[in-house]
Order: C-alpha cells, then structure tokens, then sequence
C-alpha cells in the first residue's frame, strides 16, 4: 500500500501492551495509546521512568505482540519487523571487530543496499557524520560521541524511512550530548526522515522536536501532545533563555507531576 499525502507514517492505535508474571496477574505497561506520526515529523516522547517510552518502539518495530489495539506503518499492519524501519539503541552496540567504515557498511547490507553501491554510500554517510579520518578506527579508539555517530551512520545506511531513537545520547556528557543533537537536527533537516525519539531530557525533547508527547506514570496514558513551535534551525544553549522554550519547558514539568 502506498504512503498517501495525508496518511501516517505510523498510527498507533487504543494500543496497549501487558507482560505476564507467573504469580501474579499481567503487568499493564501501556493503556490504550493512540498516536500518528507523519512522514518526515520529528517526535518526541517523555515519560517517567518505566512508564512504557522504550515498550511503544518496540510495538512499532514489530518486537511485542499487543494485549490490544494496533499499529501500523505506511498504512500495513504490524506483526513482523517492517523493513523500512530502524532502531537506535542507548548503547551503541558497534562490532568490536569491524571499522567504522565496515560497521556503517553493515547497514547498507541489511538494508538491501546493492554492493556496488556500498563504498559511494559509506563514503557520503562518512563526510555528513564529520567522521573524515576515522574510516578505519575501531570502536575502542573512539570517543563515546564519536561512537554515536558511527552508529546512526550505520542507522541511516540501512536508510529507514522511519528511525526509532530510544535514548541514544542518553549516556553521553552533557557537552557530547548537545553536540549529537546539533548533528542529528542537520542530518534531519537534510533527509527529512521520520523520527520517534524516547528522552528523559526534557529540554533535549524540545530543542529536538516538532511535537512532544507526554506518557504518564504505567499503565502509560498520553497526558499531553505539544507542538513545538520554534524556529528551526535549532540550538539548545542559545535557546534555554528563550521565553516561548520556558514556558513549554515547565508546561511538560507539570504534565509529568500529575499522577497516572
């Protein structure tokens, strides 16, 4: 099925997701999420720790059976890993024996890119990530930003239409972390991909995104839906005085201090 003007690139719907404990009845996890997400629209969703942020990727990508409601991408049913999806991890989980320029490669070979077309296509990925000179560094000799970068360069050469982030700066300093954002929002801007990413940073979520989603406490209910309304292109320091980012800022403090 074709992705129409006004389709979706992905629409959770009343979705919810339980897992079973041997003694006791199923853990509720997400209660009756529906959310859209459009073909190049960058979201963002924030949550209390536990609250199902990580859960609704793995719905999306095909990894959880839902207790009920459904998900789709480009208009399909998921039940299976929809190949035109990609997932980025907290970790950036690089072969330990492979080059950043192999490790990106394995992207492109997942990805069903044909093999000639692998070295044009490390290459460009190589020069849009700044990792010029560090083709043939191994994982160990890399900084922890650096490491990220070779990750989502591998992410974006299996080339998703759709990339699911689940806290990937999550563990980098803050300084690294807002030198990744600043790297993301231009290769964004530049491919215009689809991109649901999970945060706890709250000002990280605003600076990134078109719209921020607020999950409650579990079972996670959406408590808010922001449109975030600032002008792009975006940066975080220059930004954090910035009345319209403070306001929204708070607003979303006080979402999360309401109960479940």
């Amino acid at each position: 099925m074709a992705l129409t003007d006004t389709a979706p690139r992905v629409r959770v719907e009343n979705l919810r997701i339980a897992f079973p404990r041997p003694d006791a009845a199923p853990l509720e996890v997400l209660s009756g999420i529906s959310l859209d997400v459009a073909d190049g629209e960058f979201v963002a969703v924030v949550g209390p720790s536990g609250s199902g942020k990580s859960t609704i990727l793995r719905a999306i990508c095909g990894l959880l059976k839902p207790a009920g409601g459904r998900v789709s991408v480009d208009g399909r049913p998921v039940t299976t890993p929809p190949p035109e999806v990609g997932f980025m991890f907290q970790k950036d989980a690089l072969l330990p024996w492979c080059t950043v320029a192999e490790n990106i490669r394995v992207g492109a070979e997942l990805g069903g890119v044909a093999r000639a077309e692998h070295a044009g296509r490390v290459s460009a990925l190589i020069r849009l990530l700044r990792l010029d000179g560090f083709e043939d560094a191994f994982p160990k000799q890399l900084s922890g930003g650096m490491r990220q970068r070779a990750s989502l360069g591998r992410l974006l050469a299996y080339n998703p239409s759709l990339m699911l982030m689940d806290e990937p700066f999550g563990a980098l300093d803050y300084q690294t972390k807002i030198v990744m954002g600043r790297e993301l929002l231009r290769i964004w801007e530049a491919e215009r991909r689809a991109i649901i990413f999970v945060t706890h940073d709250i000002e990280e979520a605003v600076a990134l995104a078109d719209r921020v989603v607020v999950f409650s406490a579990r079972p996670a209910r959406i408590v808010a839906d922001y449109a975030v309304d600032l002008p792009r292109p975006r940066d975080l320091r220059a930004m954090r005085g910035e009345a319209a980012f403070v306001r929204l800022t708070e607003a979303i403090w006080s979402d999360l201090a309401l109960p479940a």
